[in-house]
């Protein structure tokens, strides 16, 4: 016998999702750096913050809670003003607020937190909490967007961070398990190890609902989201409805960034990993039709490990 909702719904709120007390304390804790770094790097640089916003999976609601294999992670994001895109690097900015954190938090030492220059991230050893601080030099002419560079290549992409939390909050306005359906994908990325990013989840997800509906048990669209990647082999080019021109790509996946018509969010997976998550979804898609026919929550642990529960223990 198949999963029923309420069952679903029982192992997203009480073990995949972020509780509110842990929101609050994290958000808290976000707000406090934020308006320390915000002052400190406007009185060292003269760097001018237009704005700062939450993204994300945190700002999503689609972020998993703290386990031994998923970490809490929050990207705040930094708008800067009055920088020339041409003239900044992901170095140069990230050097600046690396330098702020060090002397706004000089005993990090003490085990309070400890602060990894390459990325920029703030991580607080007492609630696990790990920090990204993206900076984004504005775009005058286009209100909430702004150029994000790669920490890898350098190469610059413009982006819109409030504009990726309402696509989600969209999603969930047309369909209010949307979060729960991206919440399980994630917990089933990590137990197999597939090299999916949570973004590509959400998009691929939100195709799938574009396509399918909502229609259905949750349990189904799960295996229809598995099935999906399995019967497409991820080939096909996924856009979306804020997309405008299509480019045309030749990386092996293609899924575009809802607000950013040249930005493939899918370019760093390789003809070997799509293959891998191809296999992976098959895979996973006969152990949850096995699991769901002989009804039988042992198999179910088999895709999101042992914490796979659907009712309060007796």
């Amino acid at each position: 016998m198949p999963l029923t909702n309420t069952q679903v719904r029982y192992y997203d709120s009480n073990v995949l999702r972020l509780p509110k007390d842990k929101r609050e304390t994290y958000n808290a804790q976000v707000n406090r750096l934020i308006a320390a770094l915000r002052e400190k790097l406007k009185e060292q640089d003269k760097i001018s913050i237009k704005r700062v916003v939450k993204a994300g999976s945190f700002a999503k609601h689609t972020i998993l809670r703290k386990t031994s294999e998923d970490s809490v992670d929050v990207d705040v994001v930094f708008y800067i003003s009055g920088k020339k895109v041409d003239e900044e690097s992901f170095s140069s900015l990230s050097e600046k607020i690396h330098e702020a954190l060090i002397k706004l938090y000089p005993t990090k030492a003490v085990e309070d937190f400890k602060i990894q220059r390459k990325a920029a991230t703030v991580t607080f050893v007492g609630t696990g909490l790990d920090v990204d601080i993206v900076p984004v030099i504005e775009n005058p002419d286009k209100p909430n967007y702004g150029w994000q560079f790669d920490r890898f290549d350098g190469s610059k992409t413009e982006t819109c961070a409030p504009c990726q939390v309402n696509f989600v909050k969209d999603r969930k306005n047309i369909d209010p398990d949307f979060r729960t359906l991206v919440r399980l994908a994630k917990r089933w990325r990590t137990k197999v190890e597939c090299p999916l990013k949570s973004f590509h989840i959400e998009l691929i997800m939100a195709h799938v609902l574009e396509v399918n509906g909502k229609e259905g048990s949750l349990e189904k669209r799960f295996r229809d989201f598995l099935l999906y990647i399995v019967e497409s082999g991820l080939k096909e080019v996924i856009t979306f409805a804020e997309n405008g021109k299509v480019s045309a790509f030749t990386d092996p996946v293609v899924i575009l960034d809802p607000v950013c018509d040249t930005n493939n969010v899918a370019s760093r997976i390789t003809e070997d990993e799509r293959k891998e998550i191809v296999r992976l979804a098959e895979e996973s898609w006969e152990t949850a039709h096995f699991a769901s026919v002989e009804d039988d929550f042992e198999i179910w642990k088999e895709l999101f490990g042992r914490s796979f529960k659907v009712e309060d223990a007796a």
